[in-house]
């Protein structure tokens, strides 16, 4: 077997092998002869066929299994031959007719290699870390979202007024015609919602139930339905009900519905609080590790290979149908690449870095850390020693805690290093930052 490598474009490589020709005509030979043994031909007894026909009828199918064999392995080789380790599946490209005319089948292995990557060093790396804490305030404010949360509506004898759920029939019109979509009836409309056109809920503002009133608004010029932006319409208004909300009390049926069973507002308050920072220090340690990933892959700039990019696009696409509990039986290909390009490609860039970081720091997983990890986790689950024992015995799930503690020992390795500068945050700030990533 021959073998030589050429660089082409960026991080790609050609990678031509030949194969002796006698190698491949011995191997075709072979199963051709265990072949005629055993089929069984028109004309002929089982086994009985001369070669020759044998050879005319499966010849070219078993050189061609022998060929894709024969590939298989020796690309293998050469690769370990060559010291080269691929980033992805190669393409393979015979060449032509197969035969380079020295007695060898020739192919060319096309594929990416894994960048050469030299960390920039961690004393350059300026990196700013959040602190936060949950104030009484933010507890309080928490307690009246989950009282509005379960509110209920209650029907009053008054005009409606911005905050109020209304009960309507409407009925749309063009030029005096009805148009598709534009009616609804007994529709239940938050006022200041902002759920209808501009103008729509403001022209409801005191009414009274049982009142009738005919509003104008404008759809706005980037309305969705293009027959409809920018044209005046006017709608037929009846008002059936006014309901205002009627905040949940502060009891203890109320709080029962959040897993407190005694105590009263002080074991709820205390319940609240502790969730809160249980999120809190959750978002924290990713907003904190994101800074620490954001600066490692600014200071870094390496090409990325496009096949890993590719298998990563693939894997986020995946993860999105997942998310929104899709089926599998979408075909991934009908979704546009474009959306999950950057982040795919950014993904990939790190995932490149931290095992830089890793192999040159000689970090491995701490075992104590991992067992940590999961003993956390399990505490979140009520059979949590069922769990605990789930992630211990699962080898997909172990791996990926154990991932998850080695980046944790990545970033404080760096940030042992690098200049750091603390940013107090409110509670709120950290939340919404969260939100928006």
């Amino acid at each position: 077997m021959k073998v030589s490598v050429t660089e082409a474009d960026g991080l790609e490589r050609r990678m031509t092998v030949e194969i002796p020709a006698e190698q491949i005509e011995t191997e075709v030979e072979k199963r051709l002869k265990d072949a005629a043994k055993r089929v069984k031909i028109d004309g002929f007894r089982s086994g009985k066929a001369p070669m020759n026909v044998v050879r005319q009828r499966y010849g070219v199918g078993v050189r061609q299994e022998v060929l894709g064999e024969l590939i298989n392995k020796t690309y293998g080789e050469a690769l370990q031959r060559e010291e080269i380790s691929p980033a992805g599946q190669p393409t393979i490209e015979p060449a032509e007719g197969g035969d380079t005319g020295e007695g060898c089948f020739s192919y060319t292995a096309v594929f990416e290699v894994y960048p050469e990557v030299t960390l920039a060093p961690f004393k350059k790396l300026k990196i700013e870390q959040t602190t936060a804490s949950v104030s009484e305030e933010d507890v309080q404010e928490m307690i009246q979202s989950l009282r509005d949360q379960n509110a209920e509506w209650k029907e009053v004898d008054r005009a409606c007024a911005e905050g109020d759920q209304v009960e309507v029939d409407f009925l749309g019109k063009l030029d005096g015609e009805p148009f598709e979509g534009g009616s609804a009836e007994k529709q239940n409309l938050e006022l200041g919602s902002g759920r209808m056109i501009p103008g729509f809920e403001d022209g409801i503002v005191g009414m009274k139930a049982g009142e009738d009133k005919t509003i104008k608004v404008s759809f706005p010029e980037d309305y969705q339905a293009e027959h409809l932006a920018g044209k005046e319409a006017e709608f037929d208004i009846h008002l059936h009900a006014v309901k205002e909300k009627e905040q949940a009390e502060l009891n203890d049926e109320f709080f029962a519905k959040f897993g407190v069973e005694e105590g009263g507002i002080d074991a709820f308050t205390a319940e609240v609080k502790k969730n809160m920072e249980r999120e809190l220090e959750g978002s924290l340690e990713q907003l904190n590790k994101s800074a620490v990933m954001e600066q490692l892959a600014e200071a870094n700039e390496l090409q990325v290979p496009s096949a890993l990019v590719k298998d990563e696009l693939q894997r986020l696409k995946q993860e999105m149908l997942q998310q929104y509990g899709q089926g599998q039986d979408i075909d991934l290909s009908n979704i546009p690449d474009d959306p999950f390009a950057e982040n795919a490609e950014k993904r990939v860039r790190l995932g490149l870095l931290v095992s830089e970081v890793i192999k040159t720091s000689s970090l491995a997983a701490d075992e104590d850390a991992v067992k940590a990890e999961i003993s956390r986790i399990a505490s979140t689950y009520e059979q949590s020693e069922e769990v605990e024992n789930y992630y211990l015995q699962n080898k997909e799930m172990l791996q990926g805690v154990q991932m998850k503690v080695l980046e944790d020992q990545v970033v404080a390795h760096i940030l042992e290093q690098a200049k750091v500068s603390d940013a107090s945050k409110s509670y709120k700030e950290v939340m919404a930052s969260r939100s928006a990533g």
